[in-house]
């Protein structure tokens, strides 16, 4: 599977989007893959990869590049300076970048994210058309904005493709009262959506290098993410 490091210019300046495509010519079904806290790190790069083996070019943005270089501010330092305007700024940027790769068709695209990135797929799959299916990773503070308004939950009747959630029931964000009151927003307004909450999982359940990673949950929401994107991207 080829993976390398591509700049893409957005709003004057250079954003760095980790790309990871499957072996052999494409076009591929495309996904865009949104960083949590720590950024594009081993984690994010790692989904990439094995979006890759199951027949997805996955592009990921870095949501940092506006950051001062070299920055030692810890993750939720950074990820409370973005703001809502640039980072969907961002995220087409990224999209245009896809649609123009030969690897990638663009008329084949998802999005997903985890953590802060589960909440930027919610907010695109608004804000944008582009995309024919989403995967909401635990993306909490989905219902308060990020700068000037609207939330994403305020959104919700903009969504123009299906959402898979996965989430936790241990997690504090979103908790699961925020998960209920999603889930009922997108059932009120017709919204294509199934949430999966899983027992015994918190924050982050699918990241190997942490305590909170949860084996069977992740296998079955990983199976879950592939068989949706299957479902909308390819079937």
């Amino acid at each position: 599977m080829p993976s390398r490091w591509d700049n893409v210019s957005v709003d004057g300046a250079d954003m760095r989007v980790y790309v990871s495509t499957p072996d052999g010519d494409g076009p591929f079904p495309g996904v865009i893959a949104i960083q949590h806290a720590s950024g594009v790190d081993d984690f994010v790069r790692g989904m990439c990869d094995r979006f890759a083996a199951e027949g997805f070019a996955a592009v990921s943005p870095d949501l940092y590049h506006r950051e001062e270089h070299g920055s030692a501010d810890d993750p939720m330092t950074r990820m409370m300076r973005l703001r809502d305007d640039t980072v969907a700024a961002d995220v087409n940027a990224a999209v245009g970048h896809a649609q123009s790769l030969p690897e990638i068709d663009g008329a084949r695209l998802g999005i997903t994210g985890y953590c802060m990135g589960g909440r930027v797929t919610y907010l695109m799959a608004a804000k944008s058309d582009a995309f024919k299916a989403a995967v909401d990773c635990w993306g909490g503070n989905c219902l308060v904005a990020w700068g000037d308004g609207p939330a994403p939950f305020d959104l919700t009747g903009d969504i123009s493709c299906p959402v898979l959630g996965l989430f936790g029931e241990d997690d504090l964000a979103p908790a699961p009262t925020e998960v209920a009151k999603i889930d009922g927003e997108m059932t009120r307004l017709g919204v294509e959506h199934e949430f999966q909450s899983y027992a015994g999982a918190g924050h982050g359940f699918m990241n190997e290098g942490r305590p909170s990673y949860r084996e069977e949950a992740t296998r079955d929401a990983w199976r879950r993410t592939i068989d949706w994107f299957n479902r909308y991207l390819v079937a």
